[in-house]
């Protein structure tokens, strides 16, 4: 019996991963979005799915998850990661510019949305208070769903992303003083100073940041050189885990959202040379851990409530998005932004959000809200959760055609002539690539996994951080997608390898040129795709004769040119040997060498 209880003790992680698993990739087959995925799913095994039918049907049970509490706790953590490695791609200099679309248009796009939607329900004969609760619950929208989306479309950077972005922060921002003045509400503390208590609290959360940002300013760097210089990639994780949880739960206690201490936590991380390495570190547990955020919101479903009332429960979602959607695109123009990028922040926006359940539940313990009217705050919620991805979608196709009839180029779109250089290795050669591409004006970016080099180039206000470039998260961080070029300037033949084969299975279409040992290197390297290889052992020929033709009184043009003239021959003859050996292993495999017995490594 022992054993059997141990093993229905994992029963939730189970069916989690089987969901990420198995359900995700089918919906993204069918390029529905997986946050559907989740939410269905979540909705098919929470207590209203078939959880409704375990006690008759007990092996039901199995696909169940009821443990619903646990599952809530860690679905927080999404969230929590989300807005860390939101922290990690911003800095405290570009929040300063965001500073008028956050405390301006967020404040005006919360209050007046919780004044509209209070209104409305007070007209449909809602007490003041219950019907402000559900004003302001439902004046919040969704980060963990919209950032995701945007990210995905790379738009965080557009005019459209940092619009939401800043409604979504100030949203963040605003849950604290929103618990703290329900908690007020309690009946139970009716003699209580509400001013007094709001102060006490708002000073809290203030010293809370403060202690954050100071601690994060002395010890966060100095913490990571350490780390890095251990070379263990386990201790870099369980670093980076250490960083997110304690700010997350700092900024708890003090009674801010954990979201939000970990997002200045990540902003302060912005400004190392470890921002890059970290955000690899994250990013796959940012994912699973949204995906059971998701999976909780599914969970919350009741079904059974929606068929009883489907049309009433559309209705009520539809004009809550109508509402907040009508209001973002006025405050938008009054912002003086353009109309498309108003309308696109506006269906984004305009469902419900996750602090919405952390409202709506908080009012209910403290008995503020009635039981009815909080559960149908919870299905309405949930309802216009699921249907972000379908207006993401209409929002981008109606802003494109706005933007092709106001003769506009989309600004989300830069061309690929934009993109920076990647160096990879921070050596002396990697050091010359990146002063030459100052030089010409070309912006590039550096990595390297010694923390020594790093710290030199960011002492001499170099663009380099910290990451090992063999590794395909790292350079997925690096922005690899949207490279000009990548130059790797690594030592090791087998690490330069390494990054050529993953750099070219994430863009085919990249200008890759590597450094090679000597001509047998640089064979292989082409035949890996590069477009370059650039032996040690033949330019270092080719300049000693330079030097030396030059020295003993040959004119300088004539040499020059003839250097020139032997390098590209050298380089033609390379990738000549290269085709023609990839050409003779092609036709072994077709089968024109079928009775030739072949003995060695294919050469693919």
């Amino acid at each position: 019996m022992a054993e059997a209880a141990n093993i229905g003790a994992y029963k939730e992680i189970i069916l989690f991963l089987a969901t990420a698993g198995i359900v995700v990739p089918l919906f993204g087959r069918f390029r529905i979005s997986p946050v559907l995925g989740f939410i269905g799913a979540g909705a098919l095994m929470g207590p209203f799915g078939l959880g409704r039918l375990a006690p008759s049907t007990p092996w039901l049970g199995y696909f169940t998850i009821s443990n619903s509490d646990e599952v809530a706790h860690l679905a927080e953590f999404g969230v929590v990661f989300l807005l860390f490695t939101i922290g990690l791609e911003l800095s405290w200099e570009r929040l300063r510019t965001l500073r008028r679309l956050v405390f301006g248009l967020g404040s005006a796009q919360v209050i007046l949305s919780t004044l509209a939607l209070a209104a409305i329900g007070m007209a449909l004969g809602l007490p003041p208070t219950v019907a402000g609760i559900g004003g302001v619950a439902l004046a919040l929208s969704s980060t963990a769903i919209v950032i995701p989306i945007l990210a995905e479309q790379r738009r965080l950077n557009s005019p459209t992303g940092r619009a939401s972005f800043s409604i979504l922060l100030f949203q963040d921002l605003a849950v604290a003083p929103i618990l703290f003045t329900l908690a007020a509400l309690n009946p139970a503390k009716a003699g209580d100073d509400l001013g007094f208590g709001l102060l006490v609290a708002l000073g809290q959360a203030a010293a809370a940041l403060a202690l954050i940002v100071v601690a994060g300013r002395l010890a966060l760097r100095p913490m990571f050189q350490l780390v890095a210089q251990t070379r263990s990639p386990e201790l870099f994780m369980a670093a980076s885990f250490l960083i997110v949880i304690t700010a997350a739960v700092s900024a708890a206690s003090s009674g801010l959202s954990m979201a939000l201490g970990a997002f200045v936590a990540g902003l302060l991380l912005a400004e190392t040379e470890y921002r890059r390495a970290i955000e690899a570190v994250v990013e796959p547990f940012k994912g699973l851990l949204l995906g059971v955020f998701f999976l909780s919101v599914g969970m919350g479903l009741d079904v059974t409530a929606l068929g009883r009332t489907p049309w009433a429960i559309l209705a009520i979602s539809v004009g809550i998005v109508v509402v907040k959607a009508a209001l973002i695109v006025g405050l938008a123009r009054l912002f003086r932004l353009p109309f498309r990028v108003g309308l696109e922040s506006a269906l984004l926006l305009g469902p419900g959000g996750e602090f919405a359940f952390v409202i709506i539940g908080a009012a209910l313990a403290t008995r503020i809200l009635p039981a009815d009217v909080g559960q149908a705050l919870f299905v309405v919620t949930t309802v216009s959760l699921i249907s972000i991805p379908f207006l993401a979608r209409a929002g981008r196709k109606l802003g494109r055609r706005l933007a092709q009839a106001e003769a506009v180029l989309p600004q989300e779109a830069p061309p690929p002539s934009q993109g920076q250089v990647i160096i990879a290795g921070y050596g002396r050669v990697g050091q010359l690539v990146a002063d030459m591409l100052q030089r010409h004006g070309v912006p590039y970016v550096a990595l390297d996994s010694n923390p020594a080099l790093v710290a030199a180039g960011r002492s001499a206000s170099q663009p380099v951080y910290f990451g090992d470039s063999t590794s395909d998260a790292v350079l997925r961080a690096f922005s690899l997608d949207s490279a000009r070029a990548l130059v790797i300037t690594l030592d090791q033949p087998s690490a330069i390898q390494t990054v050529v084969e993953a750099a070219r299975r994430a863009r085919p279409d990249l200008t890759i040129v590597a450094r090679a040992r000597d001509a047998r290197h640089a064979r292989q390297l082409y035949r890996l795709g590069v477009n370059d290889a650039v032996p040690e052992t033949i330019e270092a020929s080719l300049q000693l004769s330079e030097a030396v033709l030059v020295d003993i009184g040959i004119a300088m043009g004539p040499v020059i040119a003839s250097i020139h003239e032997r390098r590209d021959e050298f380089r033609r003859n390379l990738q000549k040997a290269t085709e023609g050996a990839v050409d003779e292993g092609q036709a072994r495999r077709s089968g024109e060498f079928r009775g030739r017995r072949t003995v060695g490594k294919s050469v693919n």
